[in-house]
């Protein structure tokens, strides 16, 4: 290889580069199999007979214990580091999916894909993940890296709705669950890359086109001080609260659409094709947020997030269904569905610093995955209730728009707490 060809190889792959790549694999593997999970509800109640309340509760109650798990998982990989968090998330990860596959009873699924997955997601998604990225770029180019990594998890999406409807069409539901779990193991050593901070010497890397990390002189508090100071900020409280109703609407169109279709007469596996097509439109959507994270106030942007979410999911409510609407719906929803993280983390980043950002990113989405079991749980109870889904549609977009209104007032200054930074020295 000659020295051209390896500097341009050592440029493409620095450790910012490498940390990007492995964050959007972590969260590729386990967003992308957590969102096959509304795939099962038909399947789980006709062949095993179990009610729809009983499954949706399982996955309502792996939101609920990914939330309460975040902040300590969060904590865990700001004080050892991602490596042991993401090895311990993939294997009880793999290992709720592999219990779900042979579960017995109702029960039992409450603990595979509700427990056990609830903890392994906390320590291989956003809190563990994101401040991985947040640490190493540069506050220039922290909202936009956060969305590359956003957008790259969105693959898993993409790639593996398809591939657990084929493997559940042509081998059964186990072996489904079981594929996956095999994928998530996989993922297991990506942990070492995540915890990578530069080259030798200390020295801050300079890709994505941005200068070197500058010294951060804001002074760094104690752990407990900050959690103190972030509860009774008013803006965090806020984004907080709006952050419930981005889980409420993600976790019930994620759970409900493809049975909801089925409700409507649409053609067998458009639930699928709109969850996949989801996924594809959140890679460009979670870019462009990351994108207007870094140009325009972030907590601006996240407010028309939630009108223009709240409007499309009206819309589609309301008109006649179609495969041309539902493909349309998936697509604009797409590009609104996770663009809430980089601009959420990217906001804490700012005003609090990245020395405690996976606990305090933690706390905050532990309020999103209260909206997430109460989306996707409720909308199992409704439907058993009243044989609809229309309470929760309606219901989505008031909480959207209430959203909005929380989030347009949020006060963005940085306050004087921050993580420490290591002076770039000279190469």
């Amino acid at each position: 290889m000659s020295t051209i060809h390896r500097r341009r190889f050592a440029t493409a792959f620095t450790p910012t580069t490498l940390v990007i790549l492995a964050g959007a694999l972590v969260l590729s593997a386990a967003m992308g199999i957590r969102q096959t999970f509304g795939l099962f509800i038909g399947p789980f109640s006709f062949d095993r007979g179990w009610p729809v309340t009983q499954i949706a509760l399982a996955i309502a109650l792996h939101n609920l214990v990914w939330g309460f798990a975040q902040p300590f998982a969060g904590a865990a990989a700001d004080r050892h580091g991602s490596t042991p968090v993401v090895a311990f998330g993939a294997i009880t990860f793999a290992a709720g999916l592999g219990l779900a596959a042979i579960a017995p009873s109702g029960a039992v699924l409450i603990v595979g894909m509700g427990l056990l997955v609830g903890i392994g997601v906390s320590c291989t998604t956003f809190g563990v993940v994101l401040p991985a990225v947040g640490r190493i770029a540069t506050p220039q180019q922290r909202s936009m890296a956060m969305g590359l990594v956003s957008a790259g998890g969105s693959v898993g999406q993409v790639l593996m709705v398809p591939f657990a409807q084929s493997v559940r069409l042509s081998a059964g539901i186990a072996a489904s669950l079981f594929a996956m779990a095999v994928l998530m193991l996989l993922t297991a050593p990506l942990g070492k890359v995540l915890d990578r901070r530069g080259d030798a010497g200390g020295r801050a890397n300079t890709d994505l086109a941005a200068p070197a990390p500058q010294a951060d002189t804001r002074h760094v508090e104690p752990l407990r001080d900050v959690l103190r100071i972030a509860l009774r900020h008013r803006g965090y409280r806020l984004l907080t609260l709006g952050f419930f109703t981005c889980g409420f609407q993600l976790a019930f169109i994620a759970t409900h659409l493809p049975e909801y279709l089925t409700l409507c007469h649409m053609p067998i596996g458009l639930g699928a094709t709109a969850l996949a097509l989801i996924g594809l439109f959140n890679m460009a959507g979670s870019w462009a947020c990351g994108w207007l994270g870094g140009r325009y106030r972030q907590h601006h942007v996240l407010g028309w997030l939630y009108v223009i979410r709240s409007v499309t999911i009206g819309a589609f409510f309301i008109l006649p269904k179609t495969s041309f609407s539902v493909v349309v719906f998936a697509a604009v929803m797409g590009l609104t569905w996770l663009g809430t993280v980089p601009l959420t983390s990217g906001l804490v980043a700012k005003v609090f610093g990245t020395r405690h950002l996976g606990t305090l990113f933690g706390v905050c989405f532990f309020s999103h995955q209260i909206g997430s079991f109460l989306g996707a749980w409720l909308g199992g109870l409704v439907f058993d209730l009243t044989g609809s889904y229309s309470l929760l549609w309606e219901a989505t977009v008031v909480a959207g728009l209430l959203a909005a209104l929380l989030h347009f007032p949020i006060d963005d200054r940085a306050l004087g707490v921050a993580a420490p930074r290591v002076e770039p020295v000279a190469a």
